[in-house]
């Protein structure tokens, strides 16, 4: 289970990237929004570098609704430390709830 490992971490990296592209604009908002645009879609190149092999090697270990679960985990997780640091917002008790719906849907999707 050791390689399974792999396209988990891939999928973090893959997050962190995503999530740069998607709202690390939302502190530059007086730049231009082609600039965004196109810094956001540079940003977007390295998550696929990242995305697509953690799921080409992680089809070896999971199904793929497990592989979109395990992603869902990690975007939750990612956003919501990049929110409270990087954005400087509150963690509230929404993300707390929105974890707890996760976890029941990482139950039911690896209960045998």
């Amino acid at each position: 289970m050791i390689g399974a490992i792999k396209p988990i971490v891939l999928l973090l990296i893959s997050n962190i990237f995503m999530t740069f592209a998607w709202y690390g604009h939302l502190r530059f908002k007086n730049s231009a929004l082609w600039i965004v645009v196109l810094a956001s879609w540079g940003l977007a190149f390295f998550e696929y570098i990242f995305q697509v092999p953690a799921n080409r090697i992680g089809s070896n270990y999971f199904t793929t609704a497990q592989l979109k679960i395990i992603q869902e985990v990690i975007t939750l997780t990612v956003f919501s430390v990049f929110s409270v640091v990087y954005l400087k917002e509150k963690f509230t008790l929404n993300y707390l709830y929105a974890f707890i719906c996760i976890l029941g849907a990482v139950f039911f999707i690896f209960k045998k």
